[in-house]
């Protein structure tokens, strides 16, 4: 059984940061592919980053070069850290994952576990 349990989610002001984590034992699998995806409110679900099971990541439009998803295996945890955090980033955000995957893309239906979601606030 894959556990997902995000933590780290808050309020923070524009241009501030931010960094979720993801307690997950995706990393004792094989052929993983791991990710963030966020719905903000009156949006639907949309990813915002994605980790092949090389470490290959590949980010949104919307936050490459604000945001970034390192892993830290030995520990089980899966982060993501946010920086220049905009209005827009306002949204519940959600890690995935799924093993046996032999195309990681960013899309929901790739991903079998998910996680309850953490609330993320941008707001001045």
């Amino acid at each position: 059984q894959v556990q997902m349990v995000e933590s780290g989610g808050g309020s923070v002001r524009p241009a501030g940061s931010l960094t979720l984590s993801c307690a997950t034992t995706i990393f004792t699998f094989s052929n993983i592919c791991v990710g963030w995806f966020r719905q903000g409110p009156g949006y639907e679900r949309e990813w915002v980053a994605i980790m092949d099971t090389k470490g290959s990541a590949d980010y949104a439009d919307s936050v490459k070069g604000r945001f970034t998803i390192p892993k830290d295996a030995a520990r089980n945890t899966l982060y993501l850290q946010m920086k220049t955090l905009e209005e827009e980033d306002t949204a519940m955000y959600y890690c995935a994952a799924d093993f046996g995957v032999w195309q990681c893309r960013p899309t929901a239906s790739v991903f079998k576990y998910w996680g309850h979601g953490t609330q993320v606030t941008v707001s001045s």
